[in-house]
């Protein structure tokens, strides 16, 4: 797949978007990304590519061995959730160097101001800032050459990144402003469905993590059905009825996350769901979730385990999809490197 670069404002429409292989795929992965990974996919009104991006995983430290397993694990996650490497490609970003070097152009183009007023560095630097890693507060910058270098036009993406994107469109209006160019298109998000935030079973008003100390607040894309069976039956809820409608759920926050699962697990709206279960208790509803989760996540969890115990498998696959990616990337860096004034470019 080759891509003829466009210096017009029209862009062949292009998904891309990525997950870090930091270990333990949960349900919020799935619904908040993979699913719909995999809808757009389906779909075929745009060109799909998906990437295990490692490199921003080392933004902080990481275990090289865990790391390996980690981005392999995380590929034959999307792949049994439906992601088909001959319908989209898929690769791990360090595969691909036009990310990083794309991403120097644009550390160079984005503001110190504006990484300083990412959220997520607030978040995750804290009150350490000094000690944190130059990458951490540069992920921005990357993350847009991530996106840039395939000229994407739309990235799926949840709330807590939706901040990134609004800096990937500003290093883009930026870069084609200073260089009186139409180069990169102005990319646009795509947060929508019941589920793109999923919160913990334990804690309504948490997200749900990986890093949670319980395992009962999360599902994990490698439990198996009863496990998947006894979390939901554990959540934690409340003594009220389910409503009929969306608006007897504010002030809930763990009914509202049990019929957001439910709504993201079997394609539906919020309000399509208490149609059909208001006035049902907890008693009634958590069986009805239950069946539904195992029925859509343990083949997911099987397919995952029969396509790790092939690592060699995976590693054909990602280097297949690299290849794929580096060839749509390195003409879009190349002509960035001649709008930019590189020598030889």
């Amino acid at each position: 797949m080759t891509e003829a670069v466009q210096t017009s404002s029209t862009f062949t429409p292009r998904v891309f978007s990525g997950i870090q292989p930091s270990g333990g795929l949960t349900l919020g992965n799935y619904l908040g990304a993979m699913k719909r990974f995999v809808d757009m996919q389906e779909a075929g009104t745009h060109e799909t590519v998906y990437c295990m991006v490692d490199l921003h995983a080392i933004t902080v430290w990481q275990d090289p061995e865990k790391l390996r397993r980690a981005t392999r694990e995380l590929c034959a996650g999307f792949i049994a959730a439906g992601i088909d490497p001959k319908k989209s490609i898929l690769f791990n970003q360090s595969a691909a160097p036009e990310h990083a070097q794309l991403g120097w152009i644009f550390n160079c183009v984005a503001r110190m101001g504006w990484m300083q007023r990412m959220t997520q560095w607030k978040d995750k630097a804290g009150k350490n800032q000094q000690n944190a890693s130059l990458g951490l507060f540069a992920y921005p910058a990357l993350m847009a050459a991530d996106i840039l270098a395939y000229h994407a036009t739309h990235v799926p993406v949840g709330e807590d990144q939706k901040q990134h994107l609004e800096l990937t469109r500003d290093v883009a209006i930026k870069f084609n402003h200073d260089y009186g160019v139409d180069f990169f298109p102005v990319t646009e998000p795509v947060i929508e469905g019941a589920a793109t935030r999923v919160m913990s079973l334990r804690d309504g008003s948490k997200k749900m993590s990986k890093s949670d100390p319980s395992d009962a607040s999360r599902i994990n894309m490698t439990d198996d059905a009863d496990t998947i069976a006894k979390k939901i039956r554990k959540a934690k809820t409340d003594p009220e009825g389910l409503p009929s409608e969306a608006k007897g759920l504010e002030d809930r926050p763990e009914a509202r996350n049990l019929v957001n699962i439910y709504a993201g697990l079997s394609g539906q709206t919020v309000d399509q769901v208490l149609a059909e279960v208001g006035g049902k208790q907890f008693s009634e509803f958590k069986p009805l979730l239950s069946d539904l989760a195992v029925d859509k996540l343990a083949p997911i969890s099987t397919e995952m385990a029969r396509l790790m115990e092939d690592q060699s498998e995976i590693d054909r696959i990602l280097a297949h999809g690299a290849g794929q990616a580096r060839e749509i990337a390195a003409p879009i860096l190349k002509k960035t490197y001649e709008i930019v004034g590189m020598v030889g470019a």
